[in-house]
């Protein structure tokens, strides 16, 4: 009883040890970004950073970046992942080791690549137009979320039958295109949305991609202003909290949705 009633009291402790770690830090960050006018708190530096045209225009870029990115992604892993799943077993372990790459490279390393490769000077010049490199930076993107999005979509894969489900529509004529876009892709909306979420959030806070290509993005606006500001940075630094937490959030919502409907279901 003593033993177990210790291994609670440690349990304990070590939440509220790891909460005060994460969260006292980010509650001096919200205290300081509300001493803006000395005479008191206030939300003035908020209200300063939503109302500038470079937030805007910044945030906005991301989003719409972020939004090209989970559809390439979508559209390049989930194929793959089910065509790996059906045919392909054997190639698994292989497909896994590419897909964490990403994670073992550092971002820098393939921005790097990326201008020697495709440069102005280059066989293939996408850095030569603002479109090419939008482009560019997409696909750079898309390889930083492959980890999280492709283990999305094969948890998704595994906790179906994808080999019964693609036999039934071949029994009732449906070619690999048809069972991709009416049996895979409903079956995997759960998956794909969590990992859309992450991609969204990796996307919004990154900033070596987009710096380094010299694109307006969110995260290079977040270092200029960290660089010439006092309390605007601190009021960037929750907003960019809020927006990870919030797709985090909504994952989260999706996914006990998901699960919900197939208890009732069942």
């Amino acid at each position: 009883m003593k033993t177990k009633a210790t291994s609670r009291l440690g349990a304990w402790l070590a939440i509220l040890l790891g909460s005060g770690y994460f969260l006292l830090p980010l509650i001096a960050t919200f205290e300081f970004s509300l001493k803006m006018k000395r005479e008191g708190y206030s939300f003035e530096a908020y209200k300063v950073v939503l109302s500038d045209p470079g937030f805007q225009a910044s945030f906005g870029y991301s989003a719409l970046l972020a939004l090209l990115t989970i559809a390439v992604g979508i559209l390049l892993v989930v194929p793959t992942a089910f065509w790996v799943q059906l045919k392909l077993p054997q190639l698994r372990p292989l497909i896994e080791f590419i897909t964490l790459l990403p994670l073992v490279i550092p971002a820098i390393v393939l921005v790097f690549g990326y201008l020697r490769l495709y440069g102005s000077a280059g066989w293939l010049p996408f850095t030569g137009s603002e479109r090419g490199t939008d482009l560019l930076l997409v696909f750079g993107y898309v390889t930083l979320a492959l980890p999280y999005l492709y283990r999305s979509v094969d948890t998704g894969l595994a906790a179906i039958d994808v080999r019964s489900l693609t036999e039934a529509a071949q029994s009732l004529g449906s070619g690999w295109f048809d069972i991709l876009r009416l049996v895979i892709f409903p079956n995997l909306k759960t998956a794909i949305l969590s990992g859309a979420f992450l991609t969204f959030a990796i996307v919004i806070g990154e900033f070596t991609l987009a710096s380094l290509l010299a694109r307006p993005a969110f995260g290079p606006y977040l270092q200029l202003i960290g660089a010439n500001r006092a309390y605007e940075p601190a009021a960037l630094a929750i907003i960019a909290f809020l927006v990870t937490w919030a797709a985090m959030g909504l994952m989260q919502v999706v996914s006990r949705n998901r699960a919900a409907l197939g208890a009732d279901e069942h």
